[in-house]
């Protein structure tokens, strides 16, 4: 533990020299570069400042940056808690995997509230490849399962923002209508708030369904209720042929994630 004063910035204690990462390189261990060795907890306490931006992550009462530099700052309350909660679960090592929520803020931060147009240009290419659009032929028992968990999600896009898609059997790449990938884009750019971005892009990116994301950020469908609309084929594919560990285990990190991102969207619209 460092024994010189507190400041404003705990930058040059724990971030060091951004060319040359070492162990104390926190914020980039929280994103996850993949480095197998985890960097020491140095700090006993993690906690919240106030500031005319929001709420800010402190360690032992010195502010935090994200790995852009940037103040490691949020307006939420409940979603600054939430960052300060998984510093303070830390044990002896900072490890990255247990902290979805404070690399999506800080991927909202340095990543998304700088280029928020081209993150809903990205976002507005799911709209022409949405997977409800996508159905199986065959066999009838998966049909049924797709309908029954697509449909009301594709009614409640249609009534909400005007966008009807176009149904594909099979893998063949349908075209859908112009207004609707337009109308689906202006759902996007209604999402004003980065955090939500954020989310909403990584709520999509793990289901390949923009429409299970924006029902998730509207609240439209618990995360619950989404993530297993986006798996109907996996489950339906389990339950003929059993399941694999490995496979299990690489959807068990995935749903962390979705499950971060469907908090961190919910938490940037609470006070």
């Amino acid at each position: 533990m460092s024994s010189r004063p507190p400041s404003d910035d705990v930058t040059g204690d724990w971030l060091g020299d951004p060319s040359a990462p070492t162990e104390r390189d926190i914020p980039r261990a929280a994103r996850g570069d993949g480095r197998p060795a985890k960097p020491k907890r140095f700090y006993a306490q993690a906690g919240l400042g106030e500031s005319g931006h929001g709420f800010r992550l402190t360690l032992d009462g010195r502010a935090a940056n994200t790995p852009a530099r940037n103040p490691l700052t949020v307006r939420s309350r409940p979603l600054a808690e939430a960052v300060a909660a998984e510093w303070q679960a830390q044990g002896e090592s900072i490890d990255a995997a247990t902290m979805p929520v404070t690399r999506l803020v800080n991927t909202a931060i340095d990543g998304v509230a700088p280029r928020r147009e081209a993150v809903a240009e990205d976002l507005s290419a799911y709209a022409g490849t949405d997977l409800l659009a996508y159905r199986a032929g065959s066999p009838d028992r998966l049909v049924a399962a797709q309908a029954q968990a697509w449909d009301p999600v594709l009614d409640w896009a249609h009534e909400t923002f005007g966008a009807r898609l176009i149904l594909s059997e099979g893998v063949m790449h349908v075209t859908q209508p112009d207004s609707s990938v337009a109308a689906l884009r202006q759902a996007i750019l209604a999402v004003e708030d980065p955090f939500r971005l954020a989310a909403l892009h990584t709520l999509t990116t793990l289901t390949g369904s923009l429409l299970l994301a924006l029902a998730v950020l509207h609240g439209r469908l618990s995360p619950q209720a989404a993530w297993d609309a986006a798996h109907v084929d996996e489950t339906y594919q389990a339950d003929v042929w059993g399941t694999d560990a490995e496979a299990e285990q690489r959807l068990a990190l995935r749903r962390a994630e979705f499950e971060a991102a469907a908090l961190v969207a919910r938490l940037a619209g609470e006070g």
